[in-house]
This record gives structure tokens, sequence and C-alpha cells, in this order.
């Protein structure tokens, strides 16, 4: 029996926990015991960062993880095609683009580019943007310092809106907020409930600006070592896990949003008109985005959009 490290970094509601839980029964059961999968909840808990379980995990000292591609972006470009604000519209899309020949390039990039290889990937999330103040409109963002993820993409974005973007690690962003060093920042609504946000940020702008992927990744030296029916075996335990946390993560919408709203939180659908105002005016840094890209690989991610 051989024992794969898992880690991870949220808390005990996370639906990325969950999922992680999933994972591990799901290990033993589809290679009949022969690998078992030791899930560390949170990383964080013991004093690290979240973003080491990318080091951890490329360096061995775990053998897998899951974390946002955001963070990936800079080593495998390719993975910035989910960083384009207001252009996927909705979860079904985004799965049908991520299980489908794009989700296969995507994974050949990776593992060209890193040590790492993609099993899965996982909902990380509609974004939405939190704040001491309401936002309304454009107009409302100007000036304001806004905690995003570490991502030159995001940050560009962020700042065609007139936010001042400070990346700002998960493991810091309570503190962030609470001592407000930021006065906004954009994250799931699971997030915003489960780190505490809202006890500050009374105020949250619906604007769904991006379905966050979280790619469940394993050292590629370790898969190499494993037996091919091992290997066939944790292929399809993280499917299975990855259908349970998609739907953990669709379920966990609707719970947050009723739970926010019971406590007073004031939750604002963005308009039609309001969106379009933001796409507008976010459009050039997307196409910058985008303009990193081949065509070959715009256009399959174009076709495969249309065809969702």
């Amino acid at each position: 029996m051989s024992v794969l490290k898992f880690g991870g970094y949220q808390g005990d509601n996370s639906v990325h926990t969950r999922g992680g839980r999933v994972l591990a029964k799901a290990v033993a059961e589809e290679t009949g015991g022969a690998l078992t999968l030791d899930f560390d909840e949170s990383i964080v808990a013991r004093g690290h960062k979240a973003a080491d379980l990318l080091t951890m995990t490329e360096g061995g000292e775990l053998d897998g993880c899951y974390f946002s591609s955001s963070y990936l972006s800079k080593r495998v470009p390719e993975l910035g095609l989910f960083d384009q604000h207001f252009v996927v519209p909705d979860r079904r899309r985004a799965y049908a683009l991520l299980d489908g020949a794009l989700g296969d390039r995507l994974r050949e990039e990776v593992a060209k580019a890193t040590g790492y290889e993609v099993l899965g990937y996982w909902d990380n999330g509609l974004r939405h943007i939190t704040s001491a103040v309401p936002i309304r409109s454009i107009d409302d963002c100007k000036g304001l310092k806004l905690r995003t993820l570490a991502n030159e993409d995001h940050q560009r974005v962020f700042r065609a809106l007139g936010f001042e973007p400070q990346a700002i690690d998960v493991r810091d962003l309570p503190d962030a907020v609470r001592t407000r060093r930021v006065d906004a920042q954009e994250n799931p609504l699971t997030n915003t409930l489960n780190f505490g946000i809202h006890d500050t940020h009374r105020h949250i702008l619906l604007t769904r600006h991006l379905l966050g992927v979280a790619l469940v990744l394993f050292n590629a030296q370790r898969l190499a070592g494993l037996e091919p029916a091992e290997r066939a075996g944790l292929q399809r335990a993280v499917d299975r896990a990855t259908k349970a946390q998609r739907r953990f993560a669709e379920e966990d919408d609707d719970i947050c949003s009723a739970k926010l709203r019971a406590e007073g939180v004031e939750l604002t659908d963005i308009s039609e008109s309001e969106r379009a105002a933001f796409r507008e005016a976010t459009r050039a840094e997307v196409d910058v985005t985008r303009a990193s890209f081949s065509t070959e690989l715009r256009d399959l991610f174009d076709n495969e959009l249309s065809a969702a």
C-alpha cells in the first residue's frame, strides 16, 4: 500500500475541503486499497501560506494539492484563458470547456512547463466584489484598495475599473479586511462567509466577473512511479471527487447567499446595463490578455465556448 500526501488550505466547511475528503475515500475504493490519500486539510493552520502548496507539491514534500489556476498563469500563460473577466457567462459553459478539448490542451501545457500533472478541474467559485461601502457603479470603484489574487492580468483589469489592486495571500486576507488595509476584495460567496469577510464588508456586488478554476495537481514524478492500474484508479477517484466538488460549489452559493442575507449583509445584483459597462471598461485589458495566446488557442477557446 502506498500513501499519497495531498494538501489544502481551507477550513472545515469549504467546498474544496469537502471535495478533498471525497477524493480520499474514492482513492482507496478505486484502487482497491493499493493507494490511500493522506489529506492535510489546511496547511495554513500549520503556519504556511496557502501558496506554499505549489512549491511543496512540485518539490515532492506533498504529492498533490488543489490550487487556483491563476497562480500558475505566469509559468503557463495558456491558463490565462480563464482570467478573461466578464467573458465566460455561466458554470455550465465553463465546465464544458474544461471537460473538452480545451481542458486536454491545458493539461498538456501544464505538463510541459512545470513539474505537475493536472488530473482535474475544480470549481473555485463565481467571484464577486465585497466592500465596506456600497459599490453601485464603476464610479464607486475609483480609489478603493482592492485585494486581488497575485496575478498581473487580474490587477490590470481592476485597475481599469479605478481600483488600486493589492495582492495579498489568502492567509492574510481576513486580517487585511478587518484592519481596513483594503477597502474591498473579490472572492466567491463561500470564501466571503467562511473567512469572516462579511463581518467588516457588509456590501456585496454580485458581479460574477470570473468563474475561478482550481487545478487538482499532482507531482509528475510521483505519478510516473505508480503502477498503471494505480494511476488509472487515481484518475477515476479524481473524476468522482470533481463531480462532487462542483455540486458542493453550486449548492454552496445558495446556502451562503441565504446565510449572508440573514446576517444583514447587502447583496446587490448587477443590472445587465451596468454589467455591460463593466465589461466595456475592462475590454482593452482583457484583449491584452487574449493577445498573449496563439490564434489557434484563441479560436479553440472561442469555438468551444460557442458550442457549449
